[in-house]
């Protein structure tokens, strides 16, 4: 498939949870419910609680099943996640629903769970396998600093909606728990954090933090020793995920089409030259020779962080309405 046939549908790519995950994107870049200070695609430009459908679904079903055509290794999830928060297209049950249809690989979607209290988005996810929400603060101050939720999301909605939703929701709930150095990465806001966990009672807690360049230099890292330390403060069997690597990576494609499906990874998250190569199932020296083509070429940049380097695209080029053609 070229670029221009890449309109929804990104990957596969390497995730630390789900293995080989092919992304089903919903919304327009950086479209959400909140403009968090560590995400990896930084500032939010259009944040609103405004449900459409800003995508059409049929076509991004066609895109999809001529994907899984196309590939000879099945993806281990088909993953709604992408450039924003995926509940706020109103048809994603639609969705759900179609690639149910179509394939039998389990479904995930990763949510910031903000809008799970609503009625038509709890009934919307109930035919997917996986659902994975996020909460990353205990307290309705850090939710302000940390999250920066549309003004009509209050903590204790968005709190309350995670545990009516676990409750009813026939799969299984994994959350998600990103902690930041010196702001939740502390005893005492981790213990309200895993209180309210407790309260929501998941299949898996997963605890996590800054692991590529974040929206503000304020989002720190904990080190593996802190994560372990806070590990031991949360229910049942909490996991850490961050620093970890999926096994057994996916062949994307001829050569000739890497190009495209290394734009596609860097225009939904930034990426390690390892990233990458687990992603097209190359050496790393073969992705570093391309990453270095598309630097030369001033479609993509570096940026270090924690003795690490990423790959992102250039801000100013506007990769989106490229596919949007």
């Amino acid at each position: 498939m070229s670029a221009r046939d890449r309109r929804y549908i990104y990957g596969p790519v390497p995730s630390r949870r789900l293995g080989r995950s092919l992304g089903v994107d919903l919304v327009p870049f950086k479209v959400c419910t909140y403009d968090c200070v560590y995400c990896q695609l930084g500032r939010t430009t259009n944040k609103t609680v405004t449900r459409e459908e800003y995508v059409a679904v049929d076509p991004l079903l066609v895109e999809l099943g001529r994907r899984l055509d196309s590939d000879p290794v099945p993806p281990h999830y088909i993953t709604i996640s992408g450039s924003g928060e995926p509940t706020l297209n109103s048809k994603i049950g639609r969705v759900i629903r179609g690639i149910k249809k179509m394939s039998s690989i389990p479904v995930a979607v990763l949510t910031n769970g903000s809008l799970l209290w609503m009625k038509e988005v709890e009934d919307a996810l109930m035919a997917a396998d996986l659902v994975i929400p996020s909460l990353d603060i205990g307290d309705e101050s850090l939710f302000k600093r940390v999250d920066r939720p549309h003004r009509d999301i209050s903590f204790e909605t968005m709190v309350e909606g995670l545990v009516s939703f676990t409750k009813r929701y026939p799969g299984s709930v994994w959350l998600e728990v990103l902690l930041l150095a010196g702001i939740t990465g502390t005893p005492a806001e981790a213990e309200k954090i895993a209180a309210l966990a407790e309260r929501i009672n998941p299949v898996r807690i997963q605890l996590n933090t800054v692991c590529r360049p974040p929206a503000e230099q304020s989002a720190r890292a904990l080190t593996w020793d802190q994560m372990q330390a806070l590990k031991a403060l949360f229910p049942g069997q909490a996991e850490i995920i961050s620093h970890s690597h999926p096994e057994d990576p996916v062949r994307l494609g001829s050569l000739e089409n890497r190009r495209e499906d290394i734009l596609a990874l860097l225009r939904r998250r930034p990426c390690t030259a390892n990233d990458v190569a687990e992603g097209l199932d190359v050496h790393t020296n073969e992705a570093v020779k391309w990453l270095d083509a598309l630097t030369k070429a001033e479609t993509i940049t570096t940026t270090a962080i924690h003795d690490q380097l990423f790959y992102t695209l250039v801000p100013q080029t506007d990769y989106s309405s490229e596919q949007d053609k």
